[in-house]
């Protein structure tokens, strides 16, 4: 009669014979057959004098197995090496720590410092400045140009900026707002005047401070760009094609729109002179443009941010939905902003 697997686990416990619970019962009974006949003989004799103790239950059976299974002797790689079994026994260990609340007690966390606003990381001065600012309010055109002389903390002139808010995408091409115009009051600024002609002399005697064709074109050679408007007339823009580069970044290449490009030098140099500017949209549809000094009077900054603002309604295009402007609002060089109402200028 064939024996179950408990006997045969039992037989190789007395011949002292190490397996595992995974054994097949082919697998005991090879290990029974390959044990030496004078060992099994020693062992029943060993048996005859002592008594077997009985077995115990399954659940001792299956502890021994186990232990007898640790004791087993360890892979040299894979899961059942020495080190895998360590790291195994380590982190066991460790979620033991965890869920009996051995584990260290943590670092009292630093105390967080909230951050300070924009404007409190701003300088004395400016800060100081922004003061005569109430937040949230928006002030009449008249108000927020006696507010940025007010405001203007700076040792030199400062420039008064306008920044104007505008509801049109520039990536369409007749929403592209550009334009030029003279300031009444002019900018403040004084400029050099470069032309680009035949006739210098004529063009100096009208103001420019450099004329001329090969001295002109020898300077643009050499990257010298010691001038603040450029000037050309329509025969000679073909000689300007190689240095676009460099004038195009910097705002310096003639334009017929910016009327730089003209057979009526003088008039173009009086212009320029007289405060002609010219303002263009930025990719956020918004425009930029210094309308005057903080030495001006009010009168002739308010002159000069009507004449802009003028300008550039008189530019909406067709296409534009909703509102138009957008958002206003009158600044200085290195001042606060001020928020002009659109209703005071509309």
């Amino acid at each position: 009669m064939a024996k179950s697997k408990k006997e045969l686990q039992e037989e190789l416990t007395a011949l002292g014979v190490a397996f595992t619970a995974k054994n097949t019962i082919a697998e005991l009974q090879a290990l029974i057959t390959t044990q030496p006949k004078d060992s099994a003989t020693e062992t029943d004799e060993a048996a005859a004098v002592e008594p077997v103790e009985a077995p115990g239950t399954d659940q001792d059976v299956a502890a021994e197995e186990s232990s007898e299974e640790e004791a087993a002797s360890t892979a040299k790689a894979g899961k059942r090496s020495s080190k895998a079994l360590k790291e195994a026994a380590d982190k066991e260990a460790k979620e033991e720590r965890k869920a009996t609340g051995e584990a260290a007690e943590a670092k009292p966390k630093a105390p967080v410092i909230p951050s300070r606003s924009r404007l409190e990381r701003r300088g004395k001065q400016f800060r100081k400045s922004a003061e005569q600012i109430e937040q949230g309010k928006v002030y009449s055109l008249e108000q927020a140009v006696e507010l940025a002389k007010k405001t203007s903390h700076v040792k030199f002139d400062a420039t008064v900026e306008l920044h104007v808010n505008l509801g049109v995408d520039p990536r369409q091409a007749d929403q592209n707002i550009r334009d030029s115009l003279v300031l009444p009051a002019g900018t403040g600024k004084t400029l050099r005047i470069a032309v680009l002609t035949d006739d210098a002399a004529a063009a100096k005697k009208a103001g420019a401070d450099l004329a001329g064709t090969d001295e002109l074109l020898a300077e643009l050679d050499k990257g010298n760009l010691n001038f603040d408007i450029l000037i050309a007339t329509p025969a000679l823009m073909s000689k300007l094609g190689k240095h676009a580069r460099t004038l195009g970044p910097r705002g310096l290449m003639p334009n017929p729109k910016s009327g730089t490009v003209t057979n009526d030098v003088a008039k173009a140099i009086a212009e320029a002179k007289a405060g002609r500017v010219e303002y263009r949209v930025d990719s956020t549809g918004i425009v930029h443009l210094g309308v005057g000094k903080v030495s001006f009077t009010a009168p002739q900054l308010l002159e000069n941010v009507q004449t802009v603002l003028t300008s550039i309604k008189a530019n909406k295009p067709q296409g534009v939905k909703g509102n138009y402007l957008k958002a206003i609002h009158l600044t200085t060089t290195m001042g606060p902003s001020i928020t002009i109402d659109i209703a005071s200028v509309s």
